[in-house]
């Protein structure tokens, strides 16, 4: 049995394979991870933009009962002073009603900013993954078409090509632009 002589480029054409292939896993699983909390902080987002809206619609309610309740306490002013207290003291409780629901919201929408600021963030390393996973699932079939026909040439066309998905796979950490 004579055993065929390896070619010593073969052993070097495994190794960038095998890297190749774990940084195409890394991406995959990493842009899954970020487009996961792309959807999440969305999803946190769209509930206190609607939690926003209802305490809106509420202090929207109190205001219109403030002015109701203002016009009714001119109309009785002088005839009923007993009553003209309680509507003052009713108008009072609608103001603090509104103050309070004012305070909310704004805390409300600073927390629906970050949330979507977190979106934004997390949406920034997908595509650059996404772009790594392609370039570096190419690099992984021309390699391995090198192997099999033994083409070194093929093997040269791999290279550059991973070297750009590995660039977009640190891309996706760092961010570069």
């Amino acid at each position: 049995m004579s055993e065929e002589k390896k070619e010593p480029w073969l052993n070097y054409l495994a190794l960038t394979t095998v890297i190749f292939a774990v940084c195409a896993t890394l991406s995959t699983f990493k842009g899954g991870g970020h487009s996961t909390k792309s959807v999440i902080y969305q999803e946190q987002a769209s509930n206190q933009w609607s939690y926003f809206q209802a305490k809106n619609i509420r202090a929207a309610m109190y205001h219109i009962q403030k002015d109701n309740l203002e016009l009714e306490a001119k109309a009785i002013d002088k005839q009923r002073p007993d009553l003209y207290d309680k509507y003052q003291d009713a108008i009072k409780a609608a103001d603090e009603n509104m103050s309070r629901y004012e305070k909310e919201k704004n805390e409300i929408q600073a927390n629906a900013k970050n949330l979507e600021a977190k979106r934004d963030e997390a949406q920034k390393h997908v595509q650059p993954f996404g772009i790594a996973v392609i370039f570096l699932q190419v690099s992984i079939l021309l390699s391995s078409i090198s192997a099999l026909f033994k083409r070194k040439s093929m093997w040269y066309f791999a290279l550059p090509v991973g070297c750009i998905g590995i660039f977009y796979f640190f891309n996706g950490f760092f961010t570069f632009f």
